[in-house]
């Protein structure tokens, strides 16, 4: 059915104006979700660059649920899928070692003094 009247001729622009510009922003959201994803799965050598994508996507998911241009849920499912992935690149990574203190070699560390009992 055609729109006949003034408004719903009005509204039917406005939301052509919106959708073009939610549009950019679902793509724009949709690119650096994949930037993420290609920078965990590609084991980047510099993990800046990994944490940087991956914050940059969440921020992204942010704003357009502000907007609401994606619904809340879908941007909190969206970022839990992307935290998921980085807990288990960060688990498949090697843990760092711990530095060595310095003292005499094969010595174990001093251990705390206990604390005096009370009577």
């Amino acid at each position: 059915m055609a729109k006949r009247t003034a408004s719903a001729k009005k509204q039917a622009r406005a939301s052509a104006r919106r959708s073009v510009r939610n549009r950019s922003t679902k793509s724009a959201v949709k690119t650096l979700i994949t930037k993420a994803r290609q920078s965990l799965r590609s084991g980047a050598a510099d993990a800046s660059e990994t944490t940087e994508t991956t914050v940059e996507a969440i921020r992204a998911l942010d704003r357009a649920a502000a907007k609401r241009i994606l619904h809340r849920n879908n941007a909190a499912r969206r970022k839990s899928r992307l935290a998921r992935r980085v807990a288990k690149v960060a688990a498949a990574a090697p843990a760092q070692p711990q530095p060595v203190a310095k003292g005499k070699k094969g010595a174990a560390p001093a251990a705390a003094p206990a604390p005096a009992k009370k009577k």
